[in-house]
């Protein structure tokens, strides 16, 4: 998509029929000129790469197994639940859950600009969401009425991997999430699953990548897809990506979420159950990263 212009009706109305087509095939877009200075977007890669790069007696006052708590570092969260090893470090932050962030509680090396870059992609996620419900045949502000109130940024870090072809950066997975903001430098490895073949996603300076998320695929009905997807290890790294999930509290049980009926009709009907956030999240753990999307658990018997 190469602009998130809603000034110009024209182009307003061509980005929608591309959500649209990209949301319910793909599962991924490419955002350009989405609004977000490169100053921003370089800034906020180096300085999640300067987290990373400390050394370990600085980044392990961040680790905790408590999700509950703001920061977060981590390396294989999954470990002990997935089939295989992530060659891949975390620095998660939950930056609203329900209440912002206290940046305090942010690591000094990136705390700045974590703050700046959270301004300018609150904007930018309000405004594909609005894309998205529009997508749906919904009011613009359908979707909005539903999750914005949380959002968790994970900063990724990928070292050199010595034997790549043993292991992967992130294992086969779909995103928790209703949507994910996500920016790459200019080593790459993302790759998607298309039509039982993987797609490399080939880094382009400054742009976004936003992919559909579980809860969205949920809600739509399989309207839109939430691909699965994956990290290649590399001998070039370290590889640096920030995302951003837009999603509702993990821990959540008492919103019910499920196929949104203003969509369904008799030739469309809904082909999951109705659940709440901590049942699917309970799931997902429980099945780890791998195999088939934590979704196909709570579909309807077929007729």
């Amino acid at each position: 998509m190469e602009s998130v212009d809603q000034d110009d009706r024209h182009r307003h109305k061509e980005n929608i029929d591309e959500v649209r087509r990209a949301s319910g095939t793909w599962g991924f877009f490419r955002l350009v000129n989405h609004g977000i200075p490169s100053t921003v977007t370089d800034e906020i890669i180096k300085g999640i790469k300067r987290f990373h790069e400390q050394d370990t007696e600085i980044k392990k006052q961040f680790y905790s197994n408590d999700p509950k708590t703001g920061c977060i570092f981590n390396t294989n969260f999954d470990l002990y639940v997935s089939k295989y090893a992530n060659w891949r470090d975390t620095l998660r932050c939950n930056l609203l859950s329900p209440d912002p962030l206290d940046p305090q509680e942010l690591p000094d090396t990136c705390r700045d600009i974590i703050v700046e870059y959270w301004k300018h992609i609150m904007k930018l996620a309000n405004t594909i969401t609005g894309l998205l419900s529009e997508a749906l045949g919904l009011e613009q502000d359908h979707l909005k009425r539903i999750f914005t109130d949380f959002m968790l940024l994970s900063g990724y870090y990928y070292p050199a991997c010595p034997e790549p072809e043993l292991t992967l950066g992130t294992s086969k997975h779909s995103d928790p999430s209703f949507f994910t903001l996500l920016l790459q430098d200019h080593i790459g490895g993302l790759q998607i699953l298309h039509q039982n073949q993987w797609v490399t996603v080939e880094p382009i300076p400054a742009t976004l990548i936003v992919n559909i998320g579980d809860l969205l695929q949920l809600i739509s009905n399989d309207k839109f897809k939430s691909a699965q997807h994956r990290v290649l290890a590399n001998r070039n790294g370290p590889r640096v990506s920030v995302a951003c999930f837009l999603n509702t509290k993990f821990s959540d049980n008492s919103k019910i979420y499920g196929p949104l009926k203003e969509i369904l009709s008799e030739e469309n009907p809904t082909i999951y159950k109705y659940i709440t956030m901590k049942e699917y999240t309970d799931h997902y753990v429980k099945k780890g990263l791998g195999g088939v999307s934590a979704l196909d658990h709570f579909k309807l018997p077929s007729n």
